[in-house]
């Protein structure tokens, strides 16, 4: 299978002319303190490589799954969540998608699962070679970091952050990982869909001629939201529901319409807007129960040749469902999650093998380690989030952010510590008071 667009720390051609050049007893001792895990547990004599969830929601629980079927010689080792129940509810969730496999694969003995806001730490330091990374987004920054310098591998839902600070500290934490010669895989999984990439790599070859805009949408119905208990603090009750909350989910522009916003940065080879306008609000998703986001966002990026690029999403029960992507050009027009093009009196439409996108990251992040080629989604994975976070910046502010603002901005969203008791919820923004930060 192909690799997605990445930043490997050598090209596989360089990298066997480096590994053939490398026969001093100096530089292979260099080369071993670099080696991927996977290889040097092999040297050790198994081939087993441990796993570690952190974050034991949903997601979690389908990730560790993947990864579990992704490669026979793999163990679920440790797991960490801020609540005991989800971490059980991950359990039992696993038992039952993985039926038959799951004593063989989930070895997470008592002392293993960690609880409460240090449990990521617990877990990257239990002897695992592999994280899974699925807390809420506010977190991502800090755990990569921390999972980066303890030399593991990564797969790291989206988005990777909720503000530029910590956007800014992913890059940098990437970085780390190309000199160390670790995997981190992105969970806009998209990018690992067959049909996405060939029609994808057609829009690149020129099927739809020059790019002229680019029209995407992801207005969809309420999701989750766990009622209060008097027993819960703030915090709690933040964390328990955080797709409402800012700090913990970037606002549902920044958590769903990601997938949007990354599958047009795609299209135009990942080069950043340089500004966006944009309208949102609260209309109907008005109760204390859902935080303070917004419920709609409508959003114009704009790139330096011109392009437009028009974003909308809405989490609204009642109103018309729309998940849909487009690339305009000078010759047609892809229609990205229908995997065809429309260009003059042709129609080319992806018949290929399809593939199950959340199995393929897992598949390719695995087979990265166990061939010691790294694959490195960092740069994408933190301009697409980097758009989103942007895009909010313009719809809460109610002005034009540049590229360059948004990536300097030094607004940090969340507490100055964790711990559980009062957190007072933040007032939903106004367009035109709120203030760019």
């Amino acid at each position: 299978m192909n690799q997605p667009h990445s930043d490997s720390v050598l090209p596989s051609s360089s990298r066997r002319s480096f590994l053939k050049s490398t026969t001093t007893a100096a530089v292979a001792g260099a080369l071993a303190a670099q080696m991927p895990i996977a290889r040097s547990a092999h040297a050790a004599g198994s081939d087993v490589l441990k796993v570690g969830l952190i974050g034991c929601g949903g997601r979690g629980s389908g990730a560790a799954a993947q990864a579990m079927k992704a490669d026979p010689n793999v163990r679920l080792t440790a797991m960490g969540d801020a609540f005991a129940d989800r971490l059980q509810n991950s359990l039992d969730a696993m038992r039952k998608e993985l039926g038959d496999e799951f004593d063989a694969k989930v070895k997470v003995p008592e002392e293993n699962r960690f609880v409460g806001f240090d449990a990521y730490q617990n877990v990257i330091n239990s002897g695992v070679d592999v994280v899974i990374l699925t807390s809420p987004p506010h977190f991502r920054p800090a755990h990569l970091a921390a999972a980066v310098a303890a030399g593991k591998h990564v797969f790291a839902e989206k988005p990777v952050a909720v503000d530029a600070p910590g956007i800014r500290s992913v890059l940098a934490t990437c970085e780390e990982a190309k000199k160390k010669g670790l995997s981190i895989v992105s969970g806009l999984c998209y990018r690992y869909e067959n049909a996405k990439r060939e029609t994808i790599k057609r829009v690149h070859d020129g099927a739809v001629g020059d790019v002229v805009a680019l029209h995407v949408s992801y207005n969809t119905n309420f999701l989750w939201m766990h009622p209060r208990k008097e027993t819960w603090s703030d915090m709690e009750w933040q964390l328990r529901n955080w797709l409402y909350f800012a700090w913990l989910s970037g606002d549902h522009i920044v958590e769903q319409h990601v997938h949007s916003l990354d599958k047009a940065a795609w299209a135009m080879h990942d080069e950043p807007p340089v500004r966006a306008s944009g309208m949102g609000g609260r209309q109907v998703r008005t109760g204390p129960e859902f935080g303070h986001i917004f419920d709609h966002h409508a959003v114009v990026f704009e790139y330096a040749n011109g392009v437009k690029l028009f974003s909308f999403c809405r989490q609204q029960d009642g109103a018309a469902r729309d998940v849909s992507d487009y690339v305009m050009g000078t010759k047609g027009t892809a229609d990205l999650m229908q995997h065809s093009i429309r260009s003059g009196g042709d129609h080319w439409k992806y018949r290929g093998e399809k593939t199950n996108m959340y199995q393929a990251e897992h598949n390719e992040l695995f087979a990265s380690i166990r061939s010691g080629n790294p694959i490195n989604n960092g740069l994408y994975m933190s301009r697409s989030s980097m758009m989103a976070i942007m895009g909010r910046m313009a719809t809460y502010t109610g002005q034009i952010i540049t590229w360059d603002q948004a990536l300097a901005s030094q607004e940090q969203l969340g507490p100055g510590e964790y711990r559980w008791g009062d957190l007072p919820v933040p007032p939903v923004a106004m367009p035109g008071q709120t203030q760019f930060a």
